[in-house]
């Protein structure tokens, strides 16, 4: 099967044929009653026109601000703000009460992967639909449990008998009683009491983590059988009795001791898989057989060299070509939506995952079903066809889309030959254990090729061999421990950090008990209420009062001295860290203790309120009056570089294309980063582009405005960038060098940068004085990274870019005059071209890892490289030519012995192995070996070569017992062989090696 792989196939011909399902329905037949368009618009259209649902588009799956996920894998995590009570009062999920959606989930990696249980079985995907209903604080258990079986029984049909529900029972050990509202409600509506039941904490109790919001659960489920009781069935792992929709209440809140708390404000979270329903609605047992999956299956099949699909699983899918129909049918639409929200297949994550769902797919597809290279991105136009009515980004990427999967897979493809020729290699070394494959080589195929584990075993099993499956074990688990222990104290440090952060960050609670209490909400307009003043910025001065102290579980009015706590204030100059930008810097004072400091370790948002985190100095009380000290020279250098950053967001628009998306970026007081979708690297020109568009405009010093509009408004200006998050209304709108208000409704041509941002910026583009781009790669293929610098580091940088110029300038002279002649013949002249080749190393280490404009760096990088391989000439050249002349003397002296050992003069292992092979070259008969006393070491350097076939002794015997007997090491072949020792007499040396072979040639 790797053999397909490695040679690629041919593309197949052949007419369109209909693909019939394991029931002998055909696909190309007429279309289902109720298509999967019209399942989810029922649902969507449901609950918007007939139960006042406000429809809000679904998220991307790269999960906006939540490390903790991969992926978007539940409907519920975009709301996570609203139960967590962070969200921004000004946007406007602070308003949504009752909200409907179709959310793109994927769920491989992480807590919920069901990666490899894809295709196994006739359900499982890692890419989904989920249909989801919320409620903030509106209608709870009754309504919610009403709608739902309502659009079930009314509007899909379902009959009622088919449907059982199941509610939390209760668990006594967490001291939770029975949800008996719930019980009542179903009751009340006429649900059989056989088809209603109870279950633990498992299954019917939602938890969104190990701490937070949580709540007991309802299940709706289907029995596809149906006229009899299947009570018994449900949440049995049976495939015929199947969870539809999850009403999950949220009524507590998850303590960090464990302890539950009721909340102040209860929600539901419903949600239902649309593959699933679509499959009770279709009448399919399989999400497989469905109209979701039916035409990609199709248009497989034409490209594929085997039968139609037939819906076979386990020991009757002998051949596993229904498993890799559903694999590919199931990855393509993963590949197709997470590229589409700009996760593009890496090294790490997100992206690791999706380079692994990639190389997956394309094994199935050339391994069993036969297609050709090529296959999986002809696949792309059927998802969209599919899914791009519902998910327009899948319309507008679908060029990206397929360029990102055949890039893709033609490295991998790539990747298969080298690792193809790898296993050859090692299987013709000579000390390759017959059948046993090195588990080295097998987790150096994984780790640096990309190879899955189980792709190395069928490529050695084609060969008749295992690879040493105790020693890869031992491996695997010796890497997992080194990346526990390198990522460790990294983790610790965030963990810390975000230990001290959350310790005092409101929780639910608090933030409720704020509201309740009715403390305003922080006035931070004072961050930007700075002006310029005879070219200086002036801040201005806050004094505040203490509206509340959090200790990290709780409000209190007092914190003694030492205690770490979240203050909050009335108004404060200080921004928090939102929008890509480091939160401020500075201390408190308390009006009346003018020398006792409070550092302000961070500041954060949460619900409207700026929570100012501390170490409290002296004891701290609510009421107190505070002075507000921000540390100038931080903030002055994180608004340089913010306002650098929207330079560059449209500087690179400018050189490259419109095609140009943000994906995140990042602004440091010393420097800032930008990632951005673009095709490949950029060029030197390209580049330098780039850095004169930005100077240009910081030349111009154009004024920097801002001004608040509201949102949808400010998304009507031409030329507006934006990224994925969610926006308050009113929205901050900042443009250079004409207000938004000219650039409103198409009022100029002029093209500028115009941002919706919230950041702190400067008031003149001036202020930047100089951007250079030091660092410019490929986080994954399709976005890169750029890293760049201003003011005086960009000078500092320029300055070292031209330092390091001159370096290689003078280098490269003295490299071009010390090309061998016919009169260089002294060893000085290989002394002098190995520090030559030494000094290329050395600066070619310098230019990688000093701060210098990236255009300049590739530059000198390539001359280097240029260099380095005209030296490396050089020296081959210089030290052929010693060699000959040690060769020569040396033949003189000894002649042609079957046995020569002997010492030659020289610094260098290379001269002592070349004179060794030339040695050999004209005595092919002789076993030689040759040591030479390095005068700056001390070392002895060691080479020998033997006959081929010399039934005496082994080159890589003789060296090891030689070296091991002057306290070094040595390794090599049966033929040849070097190393290094150490001995203040190389006679005796020298003696103790020639007795050690006459030893071996005499026996």
């Amino acid at each position: 099967m790797s053999r397909q792989l490695i040679r690629g196939l041919r593309p197949l011909g052949g007419p369109p044929g209909l693909l019939p399902t394991a029931s002998g329905r055909f696909f190309g037949g007429s279309a289902p009653e109720l298509p999967a368009v019209q399942v989810r618009s029922t649902f969507l259209d449901f609950f918007r026109q007939k139960h006042g649902h406000l429809l809000v588009p679904s998220s991307p799956v790269r999960p906006r601000g939540d490390p903790s996920l991969l992926f978007v894998n539940a409907g519920m995590n975009q709301f996570k703000p609203i139960f967590l009570g962070t969200a921004d009062p000004r946007s406007p999920m602070a308003s949504y009460r009752r909200v409907v959606n179709s959310q793109k989930c994927v769920r491989a990696g992480g807590k919920h992967n069901d990666l490899d249980d894809v295709g196994r079985d006739t359900y499982h995907h890692t890419f989904f639909e989920m249909l989801g209903t919320w409620s903030f604080g509106d209608y709870f258990k009754e309504e919610a449990c009403r709608m739902a079986w309502s659009l079930l029984t009314e509007h899909y049909g379902i009959s009622a008998d088919r449907l059982y529900v199941s509610y939390f029972g209760g668990d006594a050990a967490s001291g939770l009683q029975s949800d008996e509202e719930t019980r009542h409600i179903w009751l009340d509506m006429g649900v059989p009491p056989g088809h209603l039941l109870p279950f633990g904490l498992k299954e019917n109790f939602w938890e969104m983590g190990d701490s937070g919001p949580c709540g007991p659960c309802t299940e709706i489920h289907y029995d596809h059988v149906g006229g009899r009781d299947a009570a018994k069935l449900v949440n049995a792992n049976s495939p015929d009795v199947v969870e539809i929709w999850n009403l999950v209440f949220m009524q507590y809140n998850r303590e960090a001791d464990l302890s539950l708390r009721r909340l102040p404000q209860f929600s539901v979270d419903t949600g239902m898989g649309l593959e699933r329903l679509v499959s009770v609605l279709q009448g399919k047992r399989s999400t497989y057989d469905t109209d979701l999956f039916t035409p990609l299956l199709h248009a497989l099949h034409q490209r594929s060299r085997v039968a139609p699909y037939g819906g076979r699983t386990g020991s009757e899918d002998q051949d596993r070509v229904d498993l890799a129909y559903r694999v590919v049918a199931d990855h393509i639409r993963t590949l197709s939506v997470c590229i589409a929200d700009g996760v593009h297949p890496g090294m790490s994550g997100a992206e690791l995952v999706l380079r692994r769902i990639l190389r997956r797919a394309v094994r199935f597809c050339m391994e069993v079903l036969q297609a050709p290279q090529g296959t999986l991105a002809s696949l792309v136009p059927t998802v969209t066809h599919l899914l791009g009515d519902v998910y327009p980004e899948l319309h507008r990427e679908a060029d990206q889309i397929v360029d990102v999967i055949n890039e893709n897979e033609a490295q991998f493809l790539l990747s298969l030959q080298q690792g193809s020729r790898l296993i050859q290699r090692t299987l013709c070394r000579k000390d390759y254990k017959h059948g046993v494959f090195p588990a080295s080589v097998a987790w150096s195929l994984h780790r640096d090729l990309g190879f899955p584990l189980d792709l190395v075993d069928l490529m050695l099993e084609d060969r008749g061999v295992q690879v040493d499956r105790q020693e890869l074990d031992r491996i695997i688990a010796e890497n997992h421990k080194v990346m526990s222990s390198v990522t460790c104290p990294v983790s610790q440090v965030s963990s810390e950090q975000a230990g001290a952060d959350l310790s005092v960050m409101l929780d639910v609670l608090s933030l409720a008990e704020l509201q309740r209490l009715g403390v305003p909400h922080t006035d931070d307009s004072l961050k930007y209420g700075y002006r310029l003043e005879k070219d200086r910025y002036e801040f201005p001065t806050c004094r505040a009062t203490v509206l509340a102290l959090y200790d990290g579980e709780a409000l209190v009015s007092e914190v003694p001295e030492g205690r770490r706590c979240g203050v909050v204030l009335d108004l404060t100059c200080f921004y928090s860290e939102q929008g890509g930008q480091s939160h401020d810097r500075g201390y408190f004072t308390r009006h009346g203790l003018q020398d006792v400091v409070f550092p302000v370790e961070a500041v954060l948002r949460a619900g409207g309120y700026v929570v100012h985190q501390v170490t409290a100095a002296d004891s701290l009380e609510t009421g107190d009056q505070v002075h507000l000290h921000l540390d100038q020279v931080h903030r002055m250098s994180c608004m340089v570089k913010h306002t650098a950053t929207h330079l560059l967001n449209f500087a690179l628009k400018k050189v490259l294309g419109s095609s140009v998306q943000q994906r995140g970026s990042h602004v440091s007081a010393d420097r800032l980063r930008f990632d951005f979708t673009v095709k490949g690297s950029l060029s030197v020109s390209q580049l330098q582009q780039v850095e004169r568009c930005v100077s240009d405009m910081v030349t111009a010093n154009q004024i920097v405005h801002s001004q608040e509009l509201p949102l949808q408004r400010a998304k009507s200006i031409r030329g507006l960038r934006t990224v994925d998050e969610v926006y308050p209304d009113p929205v901050r709108v900042v443009s250079v060098g004409l207000p938004a208000s000219e650039l409103l409704d198409h009022q100029t041509d002029r093209e500028t940068s115009v941002e919706l941002c919230c950041g702190t910026h400067l008031l003149r583009t001036g202020d930047i004085e100089d951007l250079v781009i030091v660092s410019e790669r490929q986080m994954v293929k399709g976005i890169s990274r750029v890293i760049a610098v201003t003011g005086r580091e960009a000078a500092r940088a320029r300055e070292a870019g031209q330092v390091l110029s001159q370096d290689v300038d003078s280098l490269a002279a003295r490299l071009t005059g010390s090309a061998p002649s016919s009169l260089d013949s002294a060893p000085s002249s290989l002394d002098s071209a190995q520090r030559l080749s030494k000094e290329v190393g050395v600066l070619s280490d310098a230019v990688d890892s000093t701060l210098i404009p990236q255009w300049q760096r590739s530059e000198l990088q390539a001359r280097l490289k240029a260099l380095q391989r005209s030296s490396n000439t050089t020296v081959r050249k210089l030290e052929t030519r010693e060699a000959a002349v040690r060769a020569q003397a040396l033949l003189e002296k000894n002649g042609r012995k079957e046995l020569l050992v002997d010492s030659v003069e020289t610094d260098y292992l290379s001269v002592v192995m070349k004179t060794v092979n030339q040695l050999s070259s004209v005595a092919p008969l002789s076993h030689v070996m040759l040591l030479a006393h390095q005068q700056h070491s001390g070392k002895v350097l060691c080479a020998c070569q033997v006959p081929k076939d010399s039934p005496w002794i082994a080159a890589s015997d003789w060296a090891v017992a030689v070296c091991r007997h002057l306290g070094g090491s040595a390794g090599g072949s049966a033929l040849v062989a070097k190393g290094t020792g150490t001995s203040s007499d190389i006679s005796k040396a020298l003696r103790w090696a020639e007795q050690f072979a006459r030893q071996k040639t005499q026996r």
